[in-house]
């Protein structure tokens, strides 16, 4: 096991999804009174590998059609124009 990959995704992954809108969703979802903390914390867990998964899957499909350094070009752009228009609508 490659134990360097699986660093840097858990902490780039760790670190992206702390305070993001899923995060806060979490704690709004958390924070009824009448909620399972359990079913809660089950079902943000579960929706996290699902959406994991697919961008396994995804990211797999694309590097058989794209060269992976493309991949990232186009998720560093994503991030910049998501960063940018976070600015401008503060």
């Amino acid at each position: 096991m490659d134990w360097r990959v699986f660093l840097v995704v858990f902490s780039t992954v760790f670190f992206a999804e702390l305070g993001d809108k899923t995060q806060l969703a979490t704690v709004l979802f958390a924070a009824e009174r009448t909620a399972s903390k359990w079913l809660v914390f089950s079902g943000a867990a579960l929706a996290l590998v699902l959406t994991s998964g697919l961008g396994v899957i995804l990211g797999e499909g694309l590097s058989h059609v794209m060269h992976p350094k493309l991949l990232h070009y186009i998720a560093g752009a994503g991030f910049i124009v998501i960063g940018l228009l976070t600015l401008v609508k503060a």
